[in-house]
């Protein structure tokens, strides 16, 4: 049986969903994207609040390389990866061109649709010259899972010089039901062991939360991305970034139609951010992701007002009030 939200949630079945390997969220992927070793799959300046409360702009780049050994349930990056490990010095490479392309900023964000630090990602080799062009910045940011925290990246850390270094992690959620489902390969010790790690070799921990997991219904998507926020604020990270779960990589659509998932409100994303700032205030800073944020509404009428409004408390960090609108949108 649905719950009135569309998705059947733990709590509504008999016995537990189908557990999905490895194989099965392969077989249903739709084909990738070309993409090159040469170049970055895509490159832009954003702004951001940084953690000393100024807003910053960010050069943001999204390197090409091999495809990530952790198959999550719930991730389409791969779509822009290779299925093979690239040369040595395509990563310096695609830096070179994005930022020849880019205008300047303080941040450096280079995100790989995986792990910094997955040696069959990116070539150890070119460490130090990435870490040679992010010496012109004075904050870099990379993404990494828990389980590969080590040593590699405090040696990271100490090539950067003055440049600070930021690792994103993702945590996805702390129900204890869910979490085993998503394919991450990954445990909340797993996670908090990697925190532990990151700050004690001066490192600063972001976390990524999905708002919405598969398996969860609207209620309980919004309550266990609170409470997960709550969690990694507590372990010490010094920022969450709440992304609405998408479908879109294939095994997310089986999901859907077999009634096990489905998409967020847009009301949803906006009472997690309103909690999540009030959690976060004095201890840490909250974002949450605009990308394609339109699908999430119902309401064509308020929906850019709704977004300009999140984007301002992204970066100011200060609830605002509520859009006011005619529609009637679903909250849960």
């Amino acid at each position: 049986m649905k719950s009135n939200t569309g998705v059947r949630s733990l709590n509504d079945m008999s016995k537990p969903p189908y557990r999905l390997n490895d194989v099965e969220i392969v077989k249903h992927r739709p084909p990738k994207n070309n993409v090159t070793p040469d170049r970055p799959y895509a490159h832009l300046v954003e702004q951001e609040r940084a953690a000393n409360g100024q807003i910053v702009d960010v050069a943001t780049l999204f390197l090409t390389n091999r495809e990530c050994p952790f198959r999550c349930l719930m991730c389409d990056l791969w779509k822009n990866t290779t299925d093979t490990s690239i040369p040595v010095g395509s990563i310096p490479q695609q830096i070179d061109f994005a930022l020849s392309e880019l205008p300047p900023a303080k941040h450096l964000k280079l995100y790989n649709s995986g792990n910094f630090f997955d040696a069959q990602a990116i070539a150890r080799d070119d460490f130090t010259h990435i870490a040679q062009r992010a010496q012109a910045f004075d904050h870099v940011i990379v993404e990494n899972h828990p389980r590969l925290c080590n040593r590699v990246c405090s040696q990271f850390r100490e090539q950067l010089g003055n440049t600070t270094l930021e690792i994103a992690l993702g945590l996805e959620t702390i129900d204890p039901a869910v979490l085993p489902l998503l394919n991450k390969q990954m445990t909340l010790d797993d996670f908090a062991r990697g925190v532990e790690t990151l700050l004690a070799a001066d490192i600063v921990v972001r976390t990524f939360i999905l708002l919405k997991a598969p398996f969860q219904n609207e209620t309980q998507g919004v309550e266990w991305a609170i409470r997960s926020i709550e969690y990694a604020l507590g372990l010490g990270a010094g920022c969450c970034a709440v992304i609405p779960t998408r479908a879109g990589n294939g095994i997310m659509e089986k999901l859907q139609a077999d009634g096990y998932f489905s998409q967020p409100t847009l009301s949803s994303l906006e009472i997690v951010m309103d909690e999540g700032l009030k959690l976060a205030e004095g201890r840490g800073r909250v974002f949450v992701d605009l990308w394609d944020l339109e699908q999430f509404a119902v309401c064509p009428l308020c929906v850019r007002s709704r977004r300009d409004r999140l984007s301002q408390m992204n970066l100011n960090q200060r609830i605002l009030p509520q859009v006011s609108c005619s529609c009637r949108e679903l909250i849960l």
